[in-house]
């Protein structure tokens, strides 16, 4: 039986992206190995947001080649789509793939078994019109579901390479979306998380246009269901339609990542950022007065060309003032072919580490606030994993609950837990 392995940098879209390959592969028989075994073929699913994303893909195909020279080597993912000519150039490299064609993975290596060159059928994915519907072939993981349900991204912000590795929008039917959450129901997930290049577009394609309501109400529509998780969204993008859903069905987590990128006006301006600080602090005020118990997760971008002191003391002042349950913090990566990366004024990156770092404080302060109202009240958490008689998971607002493995069989299961006290970067809970 031949042996498969596969790393995945980056983003949940590209989770989802490798663990359907992952099922092409064990349909034509291979054994899928931990990416330190040596395997006959390694499937390198490569991001390349930042320069350190695009450095590590480099650095993990190095590895893969010294493993095992004579293994197929295929990288994938949005550094092989924006650069394959400097892929190519890597020592080891087999088999190029972009983010689509995805579906011929399995025949390409085949192919690529018997050649001694170097296999390139990355196409230019700006005149793709189609989503790309491969059938999600499951693992024997059972808790969280990745389902992509949207590809592609027309935003341009102007520090953002993705809409030139991702291409333009691209939605799943709405059949094909209940055929696959019927799918993961029968084989026993417990969450199903929706999640898609630009998600809040989805359906904007399509003739008639869809929402992303539509795509919640198809997965809430099936039978055993239990719980449904939203990917990154615009904020602009939160319809009343979500909020209205969230409210009547529990089954919908009150969670939300809401990206905000900059707490000051001008840098959101520069960003090419469609909302003002303003009306990003008047949506998350209106829904948490409709939904006290929702947790909203963020993403900021220190260090923006031109970002002044002032301007990131406003984003640390907005910061203080918001009820984040997490802040993913990023210094800004200059992207060759972004706008930004031509702006005057880029940051040293010694300051951006600084502002990292300041901005990690306000993280922390905010996440132990946020849980500190939880204590003493009830979650219900899916456990994962296990490891050194702690097992933890996610409650349904995505609060990162420990506890005592003792001799309950719980990996996997949704389970009441009262929540105590931190924890880690969490809460430690007491099952119920």
């Amino acid at each position: 039986m031949p042996r498969v392995a596969f790393i995945t940098l980056g983003c949940k879209v590209n989770q989802f992206d490798t663990a359907v390959s992952e099922g092409l592969f064990r349909q034509r028989g291979y054994e899928v190995v931990d990416f330190e075994s040596v395997a006959d073929v390694y499937v390198i699913n490569t991001c390349v947001v930042t320069n350190t994303g695009e450095r590590k893909s480099r650095q993990i195909i190095h590895r893969a080649a010294r493993r095992n020279p004579e293994a197929i080597i295929v990288v994938t993912g949005c550094y092989a789509q924006t650069n394959p000519a400097a892929v190519e150039k890597i020592p080891g490299v087999s088999l190029i793939i972009g983010n689509q064609d995805r579906n011929k993975i399995v025949d390409l290596v085949e192919e690529t078994k018997n050649q001694h060159k170097i296999t390139n059928v990355v196409q230019d994915i700006m005149h793709t019109d189609e989503f790309e519907d491969i059938p999600l072939y499951h693992s024997t993981q059972r808790t969280r579901a990745f389902l992509k349900i949207q590809e592609g991204c027309t935003n341009f912000c102007t520090y953002c390479i993705i809409p030139f590795a991702r291409g333009p929008l691209r939605s799943r039917s709405l059949s094909s979306i209940k055929q696959e959450t019927v799918r993961l129901v029968a084989d026993g997930y417990k969450e199903i998380v929706l999640t898609g290049i630009h998600l809040g577009a989805y359906g904007y394609d399509q003739n008639p246009r869809l929402s992303l309501a539509d795509a919640v109400q198809t997965v809430l529509s099936v039978n055993g269901v239990a719980r449904l998780r939203l990917g990154s969204l615009e904020s602009i993008e939160v319809g009343e339609e979500i909020i209205n859903i969230m409210m009547e069905d529990d089954r919908l987590c009150p969670h939300l990542h809401l990206p905000l990128q900059a707490g000051d006006n001008t840098v959101l301006r520069k960003m090419n950022r469609h909302y003002t600080v303003q009306q990003y602090q008047k949506l998350l005020f209106d829904i948490k007065q409709k939904i006290p118990q929702i947790a909203i997760t963020t993403d900021i971008i220190v260090g923006f060309p031109g970002e002044t002191e002032d301007m990131f003391v406003n984003t640390l002042q907005f910061l203080q003032g918001m009820d984040f349950l997490k802040i993913h913090i990023f210094p800004y990566s200059r992207r060759t072919g972004t706008p930004a990366a031509t702006f005057p004024e880029q940051i040293p990156a010694e300051e951006k580490k600084l502002r990292v770092k300041r901005v990690e404080e306000v993280a922390r302060q905010n996440t132990a606030k946020f849980i500190q109202g939880f204590i003493g009240t009830k979650v219900n958490v899916l456990f994962e994993t296990e490891k050194s008689g702690i097992i933890d998971g996610l409650a349904e607002n995505y609060i990162r609950i420990y506890t005592a493995a003792g001799s309950a069989q719980i990996i996997g299961k949704i389970v009441s837990v009262q929540i105590t006290g931190l924890y880690k970067d969490g809460a430690w809970g007491k099952l119920q």
